[in-house]
């Protein structure tokens, strides 16, 4: 959740956002930042570089966790959770990050230690995670890698 509100705070938005509005601070901030704007070696210039990645970056993952995002790939997400089994997970914060064996990331925010001891001692996680997780937590989608055996 952190992670997030840095980013909402970078973009200077409130609530969920639609994504022209947000790639149109995107663009005026890439514009404000641009490295080549200042004189090389100039601690601007660096302070700009450092800047510029942190919008790319703040602007891929606001955009991957938007309402419009989410609803274009709703249909391939209920797939994903209905058919494919946890290969594995990690958590750090409160960010779960669970895998999938056909090799979709998955990462969601905002879930307690408790609720990670929870799913941890579940008899079947993936039950567990159908009814607690999945649907009860703001998602985005991490990467699609090979599927796992």
């Amino acid at each position: 959740m952190k992670r997030i509100n840095e980013y909402k705070k970078l973009f200077n938005v409130k609530h969920d956002t639609d994504l022209k509005e947000l790639k149109t601070i995107y663009r005026n901030l890439v514009k404000e930042w641009h490295p080549d704007k200042f004189p090389n070696g100039d601690e601007q210039s660096i302070e700009a570089e450092l800047k510029s990645r942190q919008i790319i970056d703040g602007y891929h993952f606001l955009v991957s966790i938007s309402p419009e995002t989410k609803a274009a790939n709703e249909e391939e997400y209920n797939k994903v959770t209905a058919e494919s089994g946890i290969a594995d997970f990690k958590h750090k914060g409160q960010t779960l990050e669970i895998t999938f064996f056909d090799g979709s990331t998955y990462e969601y925010f905002g879930v307690t230690k408790n609720m990670l001891t929870k799913f941890v001692n579940a008899d079947k996680q993936l039950r567990f995670a159908k009814r607690n997780i999945f649907n009860s937590y703001l998602y985005r989608k991490a990467k699609k890698g090979a599927a796992i055996e």
